[in-house]
């Protein structure tokens, strides 16, 4: 075996083998490393060496066992001088691999890289963006207070709004009418758990007789015209179903100016519709009615609670979620012929006229009509107001008080008189049999009297 090479070095000695060094070389006679260990005469002089084809070298070098076959341990072996980059053929050295080199990244590894970034970005800027969004960022103004508790519906006051409509919703009723020209539209609410329910008369005025509802949990059922009063504006209908739940009546003649209401009903056919306002006025005659068709009179509730086409015939109902009046009219600021809608006026018929008017229609299938058998032309025009009586009725309730042709009434119930409307609109509001005080001027005399009101012959 011969001696061991570096990686890429010659293998091919430059002498044989026990040749010694050329002259003048290292360790040779009279060279300049002459008296090296080693050479004559040298500090190693005397040295043991390692006997020539001795068969067994621990016995010729006492050093070491395996000097023979370690030249690099042994001082008398021979050199040989190795030059790099000749490879002699047929010994190029087995490829040397660093475990410890990094290694070519593989697909896996390239695809993982960028998954990973995504996730820890991902990460990173949700972190930040709760601590900025949520928490407003370090030493960030923090706007409003800590989030109260909102009850659920259930638990709500039911004197508020929200229990007031909660209870009232389910009375509430959207009632369509089919006609030639098509199906009206209108509200309502029941009035009788036998299924009575109170509209508008305009609602199933030209109807056909057939109609129906829409109650609040979406159901529908059939229902029968039991009759109506155009004068007054009121219709009675009936339905047939189990489990209804009537509206609860107030008294619209405790009602004050300021008190809150709410109107109930389908506007524009949206169903379950509420608004809130407050009366704005009381005793607001009206007169209205279609070119040609009945002219109706009464002393409405005056509102500012929106309330719009599908509206009419749906309750105006208080504080406490008693019904005081059945939505009706409304004013508009539109040219003849065009759609009106909501300016912040609404009118509603006084539950107490309503009321007394759906009991005569339920038991005799007609309205009586309340009178007081005068009638005024028109206001004065003097300082004063008042309306001067044109006519009185012999035998009637004004002839039975004692007014008279040309006296001029200045109130009724304290209630200032000043067109011919507020008269018949006025008187219409109180029930036949009603006593009402009339303050009236006959010259220059100031005179109260009691005038008991009746119903008409009709």
């Amino acid at each position: 075996m011969g001696p061991p090479t570096m990686p890429g070095a010659d293998r091919t000695p430059l002498a044989s083998p026990g040749s010694g060094p050329p002259p003048g070389w290292p360790g040779s006679a009279g060279g300049p490393t002459a008296g090296w260990p080693g050479s004559a005469g040298g500090p190693t002089a005397g040295w043991p060496t390692p006997a020539a084809g001795g068969s067994n070298p621990a016995d010729a070098s006492p050093w070491w066992s395996d000097a023979l076959s370690d030249p690099w341990r042994d001082p008398a072996a021979p050199t040989a001088v190795m030059v790099p980059g000749v490879v002699a053929p047929g010994t190029e050295p087995e490829p040397v691999t660093d475990p410890d080199a990094p290694g070519r990244p593989t697909l896996r590894h390239l695809l993982l890289i960028p998954v990973i970034t995504a996730l820890l970005a991902g990460t990173l800027g949700g972190a930040l963006g709760y601590a900025f969004a949520v928490r407003g960022g370090a030493g960030a103004t923090v706007l409003g207070g800590a989030p109260a508790e909102v009850p659920a519906l259930a638990q709500r006051k039911p004197e508020s709004l929200a229990g007031v409509a909660e209870r009232v919703l389910p009375s509430v009723v959207t009632v369509r009418v089919s006609s030639l020209g098509g199906t009206s539209e209108g509200s309502g609410f029941i009035a009788t758990a036998d299924g009575h329910v109170i509209t508008n008369d305009h609602v199933v005025a030209g109807g056909s007789g057939k109609a129906s509802v829409v109650f609040n949990d979406g159901s529908t059922a059939p229902a029968t015209i039991v009759g109506q009063d155009p004068e007054s504006d009121i219709a009675v209908i009936k339905v047939s179903r189990p489990g209804l739940r009537p509206v609860e009546f107030g008294d619209s003649d405790a009602l004050a100016v300021g008190d809150p209401v709410l109107a109930i009903g389908s506007p524009l056919s949206l169903a379950n519709t509420v608004t809130a306002g407050i009366v704005s006025a009381l005793d607001r005659t009206m007169q209205a009615g279609e070119p040609g068709g009945p002219v109706r009179y009464y002393a409405a509730i005056q509102t500012d609670a929106a309330v719009n086409h599908g509206n009419s015939g749906g309750p105006l109902v208080d504080g406490a979620g008693r019904v005081v009046g059945v939505n009706s009219t409304i004013k508009s600021l539109v040219a003849e012929g065009q759609e009106a809608g909501n300016i912040g006026l609404a009118f509603a018929i006084p539950i107490n006229q309503a009321k007394r008017v759906t009991q005569d229609i339920i038991g005799t299938g007609k309205a009586r009509r309340t009178v007081i058998g005068a009638r005024a032309d028109g206001p004065t025009g003097v300082a004063g107001g008042g309306l001067r009586l044109a006519e009185v009725e012999p035998s009637g309730p004004a002839d039975g008080a004692g007014l008279k042709v040309g006296d001029v009434i200045l109130k009724i119930n304290g209630r200032p008189m000043t067109e011919p409307t507020d008269l018949t609109a006025l008187v219409r509001k109180f029930a036949p049999g009603s006593v009402v005080t009339v303050e009236y001027r006959r010259g220059s005399a100031r005179q109260n009297t009691s005038v008991t009101l009746a119903a008409d012959a009709k």
